[in-house]
């Protein structure tokens, strides 16, 4: 999931005091920053950076599908229906993707990783033409989160289909996020944000005690532009959206998020998702499900699992908003007159 999230360094009245620090850099095929108050005590902002840095170039030498030396590129390498030593974060990770295709019906799927190849989103690049009904099916096939196995002591992953691939990308964005988080509180920075593209964790009161001021983007591809904005505590947002991340293939243009029970792009009026949970993986694995669901079928959902979602629609020429009844009582934004 990439960059649908803008989170606003800018809080409401802030004394020079109470200005937050802020670092970023690059990980993970986008940007990533980290925002915190001071204590009383600083901590330097280049030990935080490299802190940072290192555990985020850590996460990504275990879940990358483009680093071939990557705990999971050797994975999905792997011919075999035998147990495969992974780390603990990879096995753990996994077994959240597992959780999370039951309980959305298959909507999410990390096994997608063949289908999202086919497309373009894979290190072997945007192919020349998309992929034909014939290669669909077959890549299908070996497309199903039930072909993978978690075992977490010790920590290991083993296929049913030897042919099987994971791309643990959203859930794994949403972990490096929630990683970070915990790192800054082991610092003693206890009150922070933090976001890696479209995934984002606050933490603490904020610099005003009225939480950390964040911004859901309109889902415009060729404009930046705010949606909504809201104040978060001690809770993660994340977004989904087909309107960034998008390729070119044979002429035809394809999103990234890819419907794991068709095999082609997710397409309908719905363009965006964003939820609040209590994790950046929850959150940002969840946003992926719902925007595959659809406007309909994922709004229903989300209301039944009294989740905090808000659903940006195609309407004429503009966009629509509609959150749910738990987005609703979370902010305390009750105005759905959003456009």
């Amino acid at each position: 999931m990439l960059g649908v999230i803008v989170a606003l360094c800018a809080a409401r009245s802030l004394s020079p005091a109470a200005e937050p620090v802020a670092i970023g850099g690059r990980a993970m095929g986008t940007t990533w920053s980290a925002k915190w108050l001071q204590p009383a005590t600083p901590v330097d902002p280049a030990l935080v950076q490299r802190q940072l840095a290192d555990r985020l170039e850590q996460l990504e030498g275990q879940f990358s599908t483009y680093r071939p030396a990557s705990d999971l590129s050797s994975f999905n390498r792997a011919g075999t229906t035998a147990w495969i030593a992974v780390p603990p974060e990879v096995a753990r990770v996994a077994q959240q993707a597992r959780a999370l295709s039951a309980l959305t019906g298959g909507a999410f799927d990390a096994t997608v990783a063949p289908l999202l190849q086919l497309w373009g989103f894979g290190p072997e690049g945007v192919p020349a033409a998309a992929p034909t009904e014939s290669e669909l099916i077959a890549a299908r096939t070996h497309v199903g989160w039930s072909k993978v196995e978690v075992r977490l002591a010790p920590p290991a992953l083993r296929k049913t289909d030897p042919a099987v691939a994971l791309d643990l990308s959203s859930l794994a964005k949403g972990y490096s996020v929630d990683a970070m988080s915990e790192l800054l509180a082991d610092l003693g920075l206890p009150n922070h944000l933090v976001q890696i593209g479209g995934d984002l964790r606050a933490a603490g009161p904020g610099p005003d005690h009225h939480g950390w001021r964040t911004a859901i983007e309109r889902p415009v591809p060729a404009a930046r532009d705010v949606a909504r904005i809201l104040s978060l505590s001690d809770r993660a947002l994340s977004t989904s959206g087909n309107h960034r991340n998008v390729v070119l293939v044979g002429g035809q243009q394809a999103g990234h998020i890819i419907d794991p029970r068709t095999g082609r792009p997710a397409v309908s009026t719905l363009l965006a998702v964003s939820v609040i949970a209590s994790s950046s993986a929850e959150a940002s694995g969840l946003a992926t499900a719902l925007l595959v669901l659809g406007p309909d079928e994922g709004f229903a959902w989300a209301g039944r699992a009294h989740l905090a979602g808000l659903f940006i629609e195609q309407a004429g020429a503009g966009t629509v908003q509609r959150p749910t009844p738990e987005f609703v009582h979370v902010t305390g934004d009750a105005d759905q007159t959003y456009r």
